[in-house]
């Protein structure tokens, strides 16, 4: 079992920048954990992928959405993923989850075994 810690989030104005980092864990050998992503739920919406990275960092991933302004990485040294969120719309306001997985290359909710307790996020018009 992997532990998710995420920290670094808060208030910030449209067009601005945060930074959100995921310390795990427990159980992180590569072996068992292959991918790391972070997921967001918006108020009244379902959980939505946002990013993913092997833990290799061989493989990144990116929903649509985010693409060109958010930017996935890790360092195993510290065994810490983060997220670079840049040119943040109202529309990227919700609860960031970190979620590690033992399937490779994978942005399926149902695949990722262990969660973080979430961050909020909230971004102002």
């Amino acid at each position: 079992q992997v532990q998710l810690v995420e920290s670094g989030g808060g208030l910030v104005q449209a067009g601005g920048s945060l930074r959100l980092s995921c310390a795990a864990s427990g159980r992180t050998r590569t072996s068992s954990t292959k991918t790391m992503g972070w997921f967001r739920q918006g108020s009244g919406k379902e959980r939505e992928f946002v990013a993913g990275i092997t833990w290799s960092g061989t493989l990144t991933s990116y929903a649509d959405s985010v693409k060109g302004r958010f930017t996935i990485s890790r360092d195993n040294a510290v065994n810490t993923v983060y997220l670079q969120m840049h040119s943040l719309k109202p529309e990227d306001t919700a609860v960031y989850y970190c979620a590690a997985s033992q399937v490779w290359g994978t942005r399926m909710p149902i695949d990722f075994g262990s969660w973080g307790q979430g961050t909020q996020v909230t971004v102002s018009s």
